[in-house]
Order: structure tokens, then sequence, then C-alpha cells
């Protein structure tokens, strides 16, 4: 059994309170490597080198292109190390292969499109009003991040967050979820071959309310970038506020997915099976309420459920395989009382309902679609974060509308209609922060991702997401060799 150790000044370093947790296969339900178990003793360590590399290390020095090309031999080595890392993925968080390795092949993507950037983001001059003064902006790196990142993708969360972060200046200390670092621990080796110098890419594995906590309050650590729960969101919020840390949230959803009679509906059967047991389900951006006109509902249905029994459980790491297990013991249990409080609510179970028990590992849910569901009902309202389907009938756009926005969440929604004036209406009615129109789960790292309401703050991907680590300073040069006459009054 492999043991891995934190990644902090380029360096493999032992957790300081010399205790590792073992890392489960979610699809055999066996440990099959062993994790630091982290303090804050190894924050602080990791924390003061990210800070030394920003201030008096060669970092500190490199040229922004300098920082670019440091940047594009990270994606060619990440694209050269893809499919060994996808395997890692897959045995530690139990997704499929074929979605794991799309993602690391299309992972170096962020480097390049930031790396690229790295040495564009120009200030400006301002033609100021005042006489005999030269101003203007430059726009420098907010200091040391703090990446939090979720189990379900956490090499594309790396991608998201740690690659704008760099491209601005910025040094970095990973918190890696519990269940899912030995990816991020492999990948951090990378970062070194690429030629980044000491601090500048760490890696400190332990609990959230150790490790994640520790990093969160740490006066040396200027911004705090989350994925995950908005329960865990709202909480980091409050406790980055007490030290002033810009903070990025990109958290839960309950994401409608909208489809109108007009609908090319062989399209929409197959974007609302993907946009809900893809991952099985174990994606914020879950189309998990699926809104369907009354005119169309009972025959949509049948296709939606046809299509759901086609799904084949089984091994995550096989190319035929559509559904692989839950990733976490507790999240597994999560999901089942879910599918509880649904039917014990009045919904009508008609697909799964239950535990796949006839699957190793004992984490496998079978893919589940309620319909007779209200929009009062928990099963409508609340992140269940697996594979369970919700189906509420609507007519017309208006209602559509009102039911799509009827959550706390605003991450994304779908909407399926061959009316070119109903897309963009429906586009700028519903209040997320993706809307896709006839397609569902297209992300790329030029547009900018995130949330709305309980789903987030910020935005990631795009050139939005660089702007989110830097800060803007203003400088006034007067050129005038006059003395003010009143120097008790603003210039």
């Amino acid at each position: 059994m492999k043991q891995y150790n934190h990644f902090i000044n380029n360096e493999y370093v032992a957790p300081a309170g010399g205790e590792w947790m073992d890392t489960i296969n979610p699809y055999t339900g066996e440990a099959w490597a062993q994790i630091p178990k982290g303090t804050d003793k190894d924050v602080d360590r990791a924390v003061a080198a990210a800070k030394a590399a920003m201030t008096t290390g060669p970092y500190a020095k490199m040229t922004p292109t300098e920082r670019g090309k440091m940047m594009l031999r990270l994606a060619d080595l990440v694209a050269a190390n893809a499919q060994r890392l996808a395997e890692i993925e897959v045995r530690d968080n139990g997704k499929l292969m074929s979605e794991m390795l799309g993602q690391l092949n299309y992972h170096p993507e962020w480097w390049r499109y930031f790396g690229g950037l790295a040495d564009k983001l120009e200030g400006g001059v301002v033609p100021i009003d005042k006489p005999e003064h030269f101003a203007y902006t430059t726009h420098e790196p907010v200091g040391v991040v703090g990446a939090l990142t979720a189990w379900n993708s956490p090499l594309m969360f790396i991608a998201w967050k740690c690659a704008p972060a760099i491209a601005a200046g910025c040094s970095v200390v990973v918190k890696p979820s519990e269940f899912t670092s030995a990816s991020t621990l492999e990948f951090a080796a990378l970062t070194k071959e690429a030629g980044f110098p000491d601090g500048v890419f760490n890696v400190v594995v332990g609990l959230g309310p150790t490790v994640g906590s520790a990093l969160v309050n740490h006066p040396d650590v200027a911004k705090i970038t989350f994925t995950g729960s908005d329960a865990t969101g709202a909480a980091i919020y409050a406790q980055a506020a007490r030290t002033m840390k810009r903070v990025t949230l990109e958290l839960g959803g309950k994401s409608p997915n909208i489809v109108f009679a007009d609908a090319d509906l062989d399209k929409a059967a197959a974007g609302v099976i993907s946009g809900i047991f893809a991952a099985t389900g174990q994606t914020c951006i879950a189309g998990s309420r699926l809104l369907v006109e009354n005119s169309i509902k009972e025959a949509f249905t049948k296709r939606i459920v046809a299509l759901g029994k086609s799904a084949k459980k089984g091994d995550p790491m096989l190319a035929d395989t559509n559904i692989g297990p839950v990733t976490t013991p507790a999240q597994y249990q999560k999901v089942l009382s879910y599918i509880d409080i649904a039917k014990g609510e009045g919904a009508r179970c008609i697909l799964g309902g239950q535990a796949a028990a006839d699957m190793p590992g004992g984490q496998f849910v079978e893919p589940t679609i309620f319909t007779d569901v209200t929009p009062d009902m928990r099963i409508a309202k609340e992140e269940v974060f697996g594979p369970v389907l919700s189906i509420i009938g609507f007519d017309g756009e208006e209602e559509a509308i009102r039911l799509g926005n009827d959550t706390i969440y605003g991450l994304a929604a779908g909407v399926w209609t061959e009316n070119i004036g109903r897309a963009v209406r429906m586009s700028k009615a519903l209040k997320a922060g993706t809307v896709w129109v006839n397609t569902y789960r297209a992300v790329s790292y030029m547009m900018p991702f995130g949330g709305m309401k309980h789903s987030g703050l910020g935005r990631e991907s795009g050139i939005d997401a660089v702007r989110h680590y830097l800060e803007t300073k203003s400088t006034w040069i007067s050129y005038s060799d006059k003395v003010p006459a009143n120097p008790f009054v603003m210039r």
C-alpha cells in the first residue's frame, strides 16, 4: 500500500503529527493507499513556504512571461500523464474512467489559457482630470491563496483554481478532500518538474475541521477559493471575514432541466439523463429537477425511464460502465435517506429507489426517478448529490420560469426548445450562473463558471477568474514644480 506525504516547498514531507489515514476505493470498499493526517503545524509550514515564494524567492522576481512559459510546460506534463492521473482518480473517487480521462485530457487547456494570459494583465493610463498629474493603474497578485477542493473532480478543480491564481502571480496551498487526495499529491510532482520555484504550489492533506480551518484562519493567507456544499461554504465565508480574506465559493445546486413540447425530444432525453445520472449524480450542476411541459409529460417520462433502465452499473474502470459507486459512505447513506424521504412525502418512484445490493463495495445506488413531485417536497428543494431525479410538470413559459427559479440555488439550468425566441427569453429570466440551451454539462476554460444565490460567489474559468486573484493599484505622480497653495484641503 502506497504511503503519501504532504508536498511543501517542492518536497514531499511527512506530516508533523506522524499520522496517516487510509484512502478507500469506493468500488471495492478497500483501502488502497495512505494519505497524511495533517495538522495546523503542516499548514503553517506550507503557508510560510508560499509566502516566502512571493516575497523573497525566485518566483517573486519572475516576469509574467516566464510565469506563463512555466505554466505551458506544466500543461504538457499533465497531457503526458493524463492516463495515469485519471486511473488514480477513478481508484480514489469511483467515477467513470471515461469521465475522468476526459477531464484529464482537457485539464491542460486551463494551464495553456491562463499561461498565455499571464503577461497580458495590463493596467492603464488614466486621462486624469487633475492638472499636472500622471495617473495609472497596475494589477498585483492578491497574495497566498488557500484552495479547498471537493472529492468529485479533484484535478479539474486544481486547474480551475490554481491556473488563474498562478497566472496572477499568487502562490497556492491546496487542501484536497480527505476522501480524494492521492491524485493531487501525484500532480504536485509535475509542478516541480515543470520548473515551479519552491513554495509556489503546496499540498497539505487532512480533515476539514483541522487543516481546512487552519488554512482559512491563517493570517498570511489572503484569499480562499472553495468548492463544496453551501453549508460549508457559508461557514468558510463567515470564518474568512474575520481576517478580511477575499473569497470565491463554488457551491451546490438544484438545477432545473426544462423541456418544452417543441424540443427535439431524443436530444432532450439524452440531455436529461446526462444531467442527472452522469457522474452518478455527484456533481454540483446535476439537473436534478426535470421540469417538463404537461402536454408531453407522460410520453417523455416513459422515454427517460427507458434510457435510465439501460444504464449499466459496474467497475468504473471499464469503458462500458455507465454508473459507478457513490464516492463516500456518508454520501451513500445521504442519497438513500433522501429516497426514503421522497417516498414518505408521497412522490412516486418509477425507477430504482433503492441500493444496488448486488454490487461490490456496498456503495451503489440504482438510478432513481420520482414523479408526482410537488415543488414543496424536500426532494425538489434540497441537493441530494446522487442519481435521483424529480419530475415536475408545467404549463407555459411563465410557470416554467417560476418553478425554475423556485430554489435557494442558482448554479445552472437547462432549456430544451427549438424556438429561438423562447431560448433567449428563458436564458434571460432564469436566475443561474450558467444556462445551457439544447445541451447540458458543457464547460470550457474560456467560459466563466459560478453561481448565484446559495450557489456561491465569484467565477472560475474565463478572463473573469483571474481578476479574483488580483488587486488593482492606483498610482498618482505629480510633475508640478509649484507648492500647493493650501496644503490643508484635498487636491
